[in-house]
């Protein structure tokens, strides 16, 4: 699969602060990933030197092959929504749209082709500064998409949405990728993330903690081995001597922590204890930042 997005090294410096320390990375095409992290993790500086809006202190980033600078017309490949309040607020939403196609270079057309996709038609006309900071996440994405790109790279794009919202980009996103497109999307609404991603990037202090598939994460990070059995004294007790910590549930249930559905089954085999039900339940993603960043409380 090709890789559209690769980091390496990369490493940002603001005088003595090191907001991103050798952060490598890459996403293949047709991917939706998760970037991950608490405040000031790294994230958004990330997401800027990814853009060509910061230049990193060393290592590098490329997109489609090339540094972003080198690329021809990179606004017809990669669409970025890094603030929700950069627009003027005495335009309308269409003019706003109107004055960034003619700087990339798409026909006017294309304005009201992206507006039906983001469905802010009806609020087309009116001015920016009555729009809701949803509507503005809306008109932001439609922006991105004028060039009809091939990356989109979303920094909190669910931001101010209400749950209908979330819904209606969380399918947008999906259909997006599943031409063939690549999304990156910065987010702390970590549930919604779960619905909506299928790899995670979790940094913290600028630094990667780990970068998988969400099944995989959620398979193997954190999560539980449930497992029910005919003999679930026997079967802790074997488990025991394996030193495997498992906790009784009832109705026969042991929960087994830090190993594998298959390493339970075979104890249980080799123990012959005829097991009834076997699953491996992943942990929240919620629970799983928390793991692995060590933070108190949900990431922003």
């Amino acid at each position: 699969m090709a890789q559209v997005v690769v980091a390496e090294s990369l490493t940002k410096r603001f005088g003595p602060v090191l907001a991103v320390d050798e952060l490598s990375f890459a996403l293949d095409a047709g991917t939706i990933t998760g970037f991950l992290g608490p405040n000031g993790a790294g994230k958004t500086t990330t997401l800027r030197m990814l853009v060509g809006l910061a230049s990193p202190s060393s290592g590098r980033t490329l997109v489609f092959g090339r540094p972003y600078a080198e690329l021809e017309r990179p606004a017809l490949r990669i669409g970025a929504v890094l603030e929700a309040t950069d627009f003027h607020p005495g335009r309308s939403g269409r003019d706003h749209l109107r004055m960034l196609a003619t700087a990339v270079g798409v026909p006017d057309s294309r304005v009201n082709e992206v507006l039906s996709l983001v469905e802010l038609q009806d609020a087309a006309r009116r001015r920016v500064k009555g729009y809701s900071l949803g509507m503005r996440q809306r008109l932001g994405l439609a922006a991105a998409l004028l060039g009809e790109p091939e990356l989109l790279v979303l920094d909190e794009p669910a931001n101010g949405l209400d749950p209908e919202g979330v819904r209606w980009l969380r399918d947008f996103l999906r259909a997006f990728a599943s031409d063939g497109r690549t999304v990156l999307i910065s987010s702390h609404v970590l549930a919604e993330v779960a619905q909506t991603v299928e790899r995670v990037l979790i940094i913290s202090r600028g630094q990667l903690v780990i970068e998988s598939s969400l099944s995989d994460l959620t398979a193997r990070v954190g999560g539980a081995i449930r497992v029910r059995s005919a003999d679930p004294a026997k079967l802790q007790a074997a488990l025991t001597r394996e030193n495997l910590r498992s906790a009784a549930s009832g109705d026969q249930v042991l929960f087994v922590h830090g190993t594998t559905s298959e390493h339970v089954g075979d104890v249980a085999f080799a123990a012959g204890v005829p097991v009834h039900e076997l699953v491996a339940e992943g942990s929240s993603l919620e629970e799983i930042f928390l793991e692995l960043t060590g933070q108190p409380e949900a990431a922003s």
